[in-house]
């Protein structure tokens, strides 16, 4: 090779490590933003009708104030503001006893809809699943998959009983690396199953980041049957509602 075809050779290399450089540095900035933005255009839609009505009702009373409001960047901000409101009060609300029996109502009319109890309930389900503690055996587990000499990272949904053998079974949804909200659900033996000290965020962390961001430590060979029952006892007593 001539010392031409060497320099070029170098040079392409030393751009080509750059160029990864660059992009490893600001491909997390560029992620982290979609997702703000992402979550931003969701709130700002969901009150953007709001602060469209309230600069209506401005008008007649406040020419000048309604039309501060007119910009569609004013707009997306109350219409932001109104919702992160909004859902701070439900969330106050609901941990009142009187915001319970109102869910309890709420959950009994979409029930009487067919198509909406298929949907709300399902998705009402799941929610409340991840917000309480499976029986027996931590909430983020390791399985044997996809084969008996590799393990992944898996959540217990529930735990239930075999008809046939009166055997404990545990319903674990792996999530897939690096979008989460796709993956595969498997039932599992209990005593297959080995407990963690990870939480869920710290899960998902590991997930998405595809192994980048872990503990320094992991529980991979002890039984779910010793170090679940130790984990979960460690866990605080869930919350009761405020009066």
């Amino acid at each position: 090779m001539s010392p031409a075809d060497k320099a070029k050779k170098s040079i392409t290399a030393r751009f080509s490590q750059t160029l990864l450089a660059g992009i490893f540095t600001v491909l997390p900035l560029w992620i982290t933003a979609m997702i703000i933005v992402f979550v931003l255009e969701l709130l700002s839609g969901a009150g953007n009708p709001i602060s469209h009505w309230l600069m209506l009702i401005l008008r007649p009373i406040a020419p000048d104030v309604a039309a501060s409001i007119a910009h569609p960047w004013v707009q997306s901000a109350i219409g932001i503001s109104i919702v992160i409101i909004a859902l701070c009060l439900v969330g106050w609300i609901t941990r009142r006893v009187i915001g319970r029996k109102l869910i309890e109502l709420f959950d009994r009319l979409m029930n009487h809809i067919p198509i909406a109890k298929m949907i709300y309930g399902t998705v009402k389900k799941l929610l409340t699943t991840f917000q309480q503690k499976p029986d027996g055996v931590q909430r983020v587990v390791l399985i044997d998959f996809p084969s008996p000499e590799m393990k992944t990272i898996g959540l217990v949904t529930r735990t239930f009983i075999d008809k046939d053998t009166g055997k404990e079974l545990a319903a674990v949804y792996v999530p897939t690396t690096p979008n989460p909200t796709s993956g595969y659900l498997e039932i599992v033996p209990l005593d297959k199953v080995t407990s963690t000290t990870m939480t869920v965020d710290e899960a998902m962390s590991f997930i998405v980041s595809g192994g980048a961001v872990a503990p320094e430590e992991m529980n991979y060979e002890k039984s779910a049957v010793t170090l679940g029952r130790r984990v979960t006892d460690k866990q605080p007593p869930d919350t009761p509602p405020e009066a």
